[in-house]
């Protein structure tokens, strides 16, 4: 279900993104606007990065092999990670980098009507970027703020995408304003300043991005699925102590460790069967649970 969330998301963006870049890029060489080449940079941006999910998406659903016995669900991290990067260097340091040259020439932005309208026009559909990016989130929020899924979830390409559009949206807000003050008061200093704060707003989204995926390659523990399967397991009758259980994400499916005391009396071939039973009933009520490894030990 999160592979094909991600993918809607993921589809929604790059329709709305490619549409936003033609129109800016076209309004930012008759305007010459440097809030509007910056987003339109971010905008073409969005474009290859929305491509790179869709490539690690791709490469994450390859079968499992002899050399990768656990699969590559994990190489969708990897690609997240190329996106926060590209994010970072081309959409929030060359957007800083053209606005403080702005800065030290005299430059005329022309036309700023019809740059603002265009700016409207990009505002309005990349709202409805969003809004399809945050119908997949809210099947995953399970009642948790949306920073609260940011940091928790392990669908890496869905939390880029809606650090992406959030940053657009915002930086749409601060170009139409910078816009707006250059148009007011004809000092096109305004739009420099645009250009800098939507390089910096890129920059800090990429950095909280980028460590939540860098968190995910580590090997980012699914607390959700710990939680759950611990109460289940102190429950059974053939469970005398739960010494450790491990729930680790692996792309979109989990590897799970349990560790735990059985009741001494139980022969090896019924604790056996009890092992199996309980691997079997924690499948059933985890779908992401694609491994899991049990350890019988003491408390001792």
């Amino acid at each position: 279900m999160s592979h094909d969330n991600s993918t809607k998301a993921i589809a929604y963006a790059f329709a709305a993104n490619f549409g936003i870049a033609i129109s800016k890029s076209a309004a930012a060489v008759w305007t010459g606007s440097g809030s509007l080449l910056a987003e339109a940079i971010h905008s073409f941006a969005d474009c290859g990065n929305q491509v790179l999910l869709f490539v690690g998406m791709k490469r994450a659903s390859r079968q499992a092999t002899a050399k990768h016995p656990m699969g590559f669900g994990r190489e969708s991290y990897i690609w997240s990670m190329m996106v926060a990067i590209t994010l970072f260097s081309i959409g929030g340091l060359f957007s800083i980098y053209e606005g403080w040259l702005r800065f030290g020439e005299h430059h005329v932005v022309e036309n700023t009507g019809i740059a603002l309208l265009v700016l409207l026009v990009a505002v309005v559909l990349e709202a409805l970027s969003l809004k399809g990016a945050m119908g997949a989130v809210q099947k995953e929020m399970a009642g948790r703020s949306l920073w609260q899924w940011f940091t928790e979830t392990h669908s890496s390409e869905l939390m880029v995408v809606v650090g992406e559009d959030l940053a657009a949206l915002l930086g749409l807000v601060i170009a139409f304003v910078m816009l707006g003050l250059t148009m007011l008061t004809g000092n096109a200093v305004y739009d420099a300043i645009g250009s800098i704060l939507i390089g910096i707003l890129l920059v800090v989204v990429a950095l909280l991005v980028g460590r939540e995926v860098h968190s995910l390659l580590l090997g980012e523990a699914d607390f959700t699925i710990r939680d759950a399967v611990t109460d289940y397991l102190v429950t059974q009758p053939s469970v005398v102590n739960v010494l450790n259980v491990w729930a680790v994400n692996h792309g979109d499916q989990v590897m799970l460790v349990i560790k735990a005391e059985l009741r001494p009396d139980l022969k090896v071939s019924d604790a056996v069967i009890a092992i199996n039973s309980m691997e079997v009933q924690i499948k059933k009520m985890h779908g992401r649970v694609k491994w899991v490894f049990f350890e019988i030990d003491n408390s001792d």
